[in-house]
């Protein structure tokens, strides 16, 4: 081996024992843009989620690296909203038409940029967006492609990792890292903003929300139609939840029929009009075999509360709304200011799951 490979060597084997010790998505885009401006000696290189819109397709930043200065766009662990509109970039639109794994552009002020289709399947949720002064060496590139392919990897096996295998929906444990990390943000956020929050009206602070959401009488549609047709309600539920909300926002599978969304940047206002709009849709939907199905809802602002008591004030809206006629959208705060509910301390051992074993009364 020369002199010259041997440094490129090692520092190829040194970025592939970073990639392969991470185990969270934000993360390995680090590793990743960190090693790729490294191997190709280049000035700015960035993660871009490609998301659709009803406007068409966005470009947005997830995580950069720019003269060696690596950044995020959103610590709070959120998807960021708005984006770029992808139609100002007509050379990744082609690179993607032509599912080429690869693009290179030069433009009208000599600057190289290489797009990088992060592909899944036939389809690319993301791309790497690499900026030089200089023309891309091919064998540089070819061993990006290398270090590249065991970035999407680890990408998948720590996608499979944080999903439920029913319904498809982020698994609980993804829950308790990413909502973890949004109530330490926004405690740390709290101070800095607490002067001109309080000059505005509560319902028009954009905010965060986190909402629990549970099928009434669940434990009925199995026992009557059997779990091959609960399975199916849970897996239709999941898919309403999805088309419900935003992109932007996330929704867990939490266990059982009981299902966690978090809800990003929206007024009280807004929020309560998203989980009607949720409710509703479930109510108006077919179930096959089963008929019509509802859904209780309970849900609270996120504070810089601990999580287990944010949690445990939004599942104690949902007990409100289950006791009081189900298939209804209950917000905490409210239901205190009308005397509805007490406002305490929620056990730190809680467990917030309807148990199965429990008369059906409360389903």
């Amino acid at each position: 081996m020369s002199a010259v490979q041997s440094p490129m060597m090692d520092s190829l084997l040194r970025h592939m024992i970073e990639l392969t010790g991470q185990r969270d998505h934000n993360l390995l885009d680090v590793a990743i843009i960190s090693a790729v401006h490294e191997m190709l000696e280049a000035s700015q290189v960035r993660v871009l989620d490609i998301v659709p819109s009803e406007e068409g397709d966005m470009l947005r930043p997830r995580a950069w690296i720019r003269h060696g200065e690596v950044m995020a766009q959103d610590d709070s662990g959120q998807p960021v909203a708005g984006g770029t509109p992808m139609s100002g970039y007509p050379v990744l639109i082609d690179c993607l038409a032509q599912r080429l794994n690869r693009i290179e552009e030069t433009r009208a002020d000599g600057e190289h940029v290489l797009w990088v289709p992060l592909w899944q399947g036939d389809k690319a949720p993301a791309c790497l967006q690499i900026f030089s002064t200089a023309p891309f060496a091919a064998s540089t590139l070819n061993m990006m492609e290398g270090i590249l392919s065991v970035y999407r990897n680890y990408q998948n096996l720590l996608e499979y990792s944080e999903r439920d295998s029913l319904t498809g929906l982020l698994n609980r444990r993804t829950f308790d890292d990413k909502f973890s990390r949004m109530v330490s943000f926004n405690r740390a956020a709290d101070e800095e903003q607490a002067q001109s929050l309080e000059r505005r009206h509560p319902g028009d602070l954009e905010g965060q929300w986190l909402a629990v959401v549970d099928i009434d009488h669940f434990k009925r549609v199995n026992d009557q139609y059997g779990h091959l047709y609960g399975d199916e309600v849970l897996i239709l539920v999941a898919n309403l939840l999805r088309s419900s909300f935003r992109t932007q926002d996330r929704v867990f599978r939490f266990g059982g029929e009981e299902f966690v969304v978090l809800l990003c940047s929206v007024s009280l206002t807004d929020a309560r009009n998203a989980f009607e709009r949720f409710r509703a849709n479930i109510e108006a939907h077919y179930f096959p075999q089963v008929g019509t199905v509802t859904v209780s809802l309970g849900f609270v602002a996120i504070t810089d509360e601990t999580p287990v008591v944010v949690l445990g004030h939004a599942d104690q809206a949902l007990y409100y709304g289950k006791s009081n006629g189900r298939n209804q959208v209950c917000f905490y705060d409210e239901l205190v200011e009308q005397g509805l509910l007490q406002s305490g301390v929620v056990n730190a051992d809680a467990e917030f799951f309807f148990d199965d074993a429990n008369d059906d009364q409360m389903r």
